[in-house]
C-alpha cells in the first residue's frame, strides 16, 4: 500500500465466480508486500469482475465507485487499486 496526499493505491488478488463477494484476508506478493484478497461473485468475462471489484469496495468502504480507479491488472487477476487514504482503515485486517 502506498499512499500519495489523499489517495492510496492497494495491490488486491481477486478469486471470481465466488457464490458471494467478501473479503478473504491478506497475504504477501513475492516481494513480501501486503496484498488483500477479495472472491467476487461476477465472472471474469467483459470486465465484469473489474466492475464488481470496484462496486464491492465502494460498499464496503463507504464511499463513491468514482472515488476507486483501476489503475493495473484490468486482465490479471493481480490488481491495483487507488482510493481515497480516509477509507483504508475499513479494510478487514
Amino acid at each position: 500500500m502506498a499512499a500519495s496526499q489523499d489517495l492510496a493505491q492497494l495491490a488486491v488478488r481477486v478469486t471470481p465466480n465466488a457464490k458471494k463477494s467478501e473479503f478473504a484476508g491478506w497475504t504477501a506478493d513475492e516481494k513480501g508486500r501486503p496484498v488483500l484478497l477479495v472472491k467476487l461473485k461476477a465472472p471474469p468475462v467483459d470486465g465484469k469482475a473489474n466492475t464488481e471489484l470496484i462496486r464491492f469496495l465502494a460498499d464496503e468502504l463507504g464511499c463513491a465507485k468514482g472515488q476507486i480507479s483501476l489503475l493495473r491488472g484490468t486482465s490479471s487477476r493481480q490488481k491495483t487499486v487507488e482510493l481515497p487514504a480516509s477509507v483504508m482503515e475499513g479494510l478487514p485486517r
